[in-house]
This record gives structure tokens, sequence and C-alpha cells, in this order.
């Protein structure tokens, strides 16, 4: 197993400060992520202060791009990193990608699959100069000179992953990427009983399993030394559960454990203004089951025996430079390593 962490942005300095720091503890990659910011540029800064860190996006919304411009800033983070680049995407939800991003959402599953095949196609042009003809249900390719062509990599093989949630788009992955993104909105029971069999059931349609993939997720946490640091991380847990669980896309999570109407109340309460109350809402058994509880000594190994078999890299909901509340990074690292 590996232990990631997660990088917001920053200076170009200070990027690059973290990104040795994470390399010098033995983080196996640093993944950056799109909100406020984007999350690639980051991503060039800390390619160039390590050697050995992988670097990747969790994730970048695919259809804010176009498959040739992502395609094209993945080719040039994966030969300025060595080969060190993975791609993660994610479809966002309708709402921003329409109303924000002024892009089109219709099938989203069936879109990303064609968005991920058509970015591969530009890629295979880019590395052995074959004929641009990809015409794919939304997207095509099919006209480029020399001029636009960055040419061959040391390393053509980027890793795609794609992020989700619903079977569905679990299926989607396992049809045609690398890797998965698992929201940190999630249980082993979830992982084991739905999202994995998506994947493998997706993977099979090219002929491999969910054992050919990779899956990845931030989880979420709540430890500390003294009980004010615990209170801490527990409403701050809370409070990210009560978030999620307010948007319809995480009601099968939710539904998985029994809880149906939990996510109807947390969405009324989001339309009120009423932060603090969805918080407390949150079951403390489904509080267990979505985050591991334990001694911050303890946090690495409990990581462990709940995601042997089920994941394969795994970092903290919290990042590695912004939150206090977690400092045995060494011990968690050796524990995931071991």
């Amino acid at each position: 197993m590996k232990i990631d962490s997660l990088m917001p942005a920053a200076m170009p300095d200070t990027i690059a400060a973290r990104a040795r720091g994470m390399e010098a503890l033995g983080f196996d990659c640093a993944w950056t992520f799109e909100a406020a910011n984007d999350a690639f540029f980051p991503l060039a800064y800390a390619a160039a202060a390590t050697t050995k860190l992988e670097i990747g996006t969790n994730i970048a919304v695919a259809f804010a791009r176009t498959p040739f411009s992502t395609a094209q800033i993945a080719w040039d983070l994966q030969r300025y990193s060595n080969g060190r680049f993975r791609l993660g995407l994610g479809t966002q939800v309708r709402a921003h990608v329409e109303r924000r991003f002024s892009a089109a959402f219709e099938h989203p599953a069936a879109r990303v699959t064609d968005y991920i095949r058509c970015v591969r196609a530009i890629w295979d042009t880019f590395q052995n100069q074959t004929r641009p003809n990809y015409q794919g249900q939304f997207y095509q390719f099919k006209l480029i000179n020399p001029f636009f062509d960055p040419g061959p990599v040391e390393n053509p093989k980027i890793p795609i992953y794609l992020a989700g949630v619903n079977p569905r788009m679990c299926h989607a992955a396992g049809e045609v990427a690398d890797g998965f993104h698992v929201h940190p909105m999630h249980s082993a029971g979830y992982l084991r009983d739905v999202v994995r069999p998506a994947l493998d059931a997706g993977a099979r349609t090219r002929g491999l399993t969910v054992a050919d993939m990779e899956l990845y997720s931030p989880v979420f946490v709540i430890t500390g030394d003294t009980e004010s640091e615990r209170k801490a991380m527990t409403a701050m847990v809370r409070k990210q559960v009560s978030f999620y669980g307010s948007t319809p896309s995480y009601a099968a999570v939710l539904e998985y454990h029994g809880y149906n109407e939990l996510g109807k109340q947390l969405g009324a309460l989001m339309r009120e203004g009423k932060m603090d109350e969805m918080a407390r809402i949150i079951p403390d058994a489904l509080l267990e089951e979505v985050a591991v509880i334990g001694k911050p000594s303890e946090i690495g190994t409990l990581m462990r025996q709940r995601y042997t078999g089920l994941l394969d890299r795994v970092s903290l909901y919290m990042t590695m430079v912004t939150e206090g509340s977690f400092t045995r990074w060494p011990e968690l690292i050796a524990a995931i390593h071991r």
C-alpha cells in the first residue's frame, strides 16, 4: 500500500518546499485538487523540486477543458517530471459544469469515457505520429500539424484515474481508466460491495479486472493527543460528512448504510443555511463507518487494516501542510509501507 498527501495551491517557492518535504518524509505522491485554484499549475513546481515524488490531480474537472487542452498539459507535466505524472479526472456535478464552466454535462458517464479515449488518441499522435482519426460520440480529434505537436516523451504511458461515487461512474472507470479516485465519503463496506464490483464489471469489458486498476482515496481521520484535539477533528469530519451528504450524488453511500432519509434532511438544512445543525444530525455510527478513529500512533496501522484489499494507496483527508492536528507522519508512513 502507498501513502500519499494532498497539496493545496500556494506560491511557487512554497510548493517547491512542500514537495521536497513530502519526498524527504517518504510520501509516494502529492495530489493537487481543483477548487479555488487550478489543479495543474502547482505540479510544475513540485516536479522541478523533486526527483522521486509522484505528482497528480485529484481531481481536475474534465468537462471544463477540451480533450486536447488536457492532453497537452498532461504531456508537458509528464515530460517535466520524467514520467511521474498521474492524470486524475472528474466530472463534477451538472450545476457547476453548466453554470460555472459553461460546458455540456449530458450523459456524464458516457461523455467522460469518450473524453478519455480522445485524450489517449491525442497522446498516441504525439508519441507515434499517428494520423488524427478519432471520432467519438461527443469528441473528435482529426486535425493537427507539426506546429501544434509537442513530439514524443520518454515515458508516454500516463496513468489516467477517474473519480466517482455511484455504480455507473465506477463502471465507466473500469471501462477506460487505469485507476480510480475513491471519494472520501465512503466506507469499507461500500468499497467492497458497490465500488469494486462495479469497477470490475467495467474492466471486464476490456479483458481486465479491478485488480488491474489502482484505487486511491483520501480518508477521514479522527485522532489527537488530547481531548480538545479529538473534538476539533470530530467536528471537522462531521462538517464534511454533512456537506457531502447534503448532495444527491452521495445518497448511495447513505442508503447503503440504511440512512435513506438523512440526505434529504441534510439537503433541506443546507438550503436553510443551518450548517451547524447539519453536522449535529450525523449519527455516531455513520461517523465510525466513514472515518478511521484512533490514537495518533495507531492511525497508520488502522488504515492499513481497514483498506488492505480495498485500496492501493491512501492519504489523510487533511493536507500535510495545513493541518496541525496530526504530526506523526513518519510513524504513519512506516505503518502504511509495512
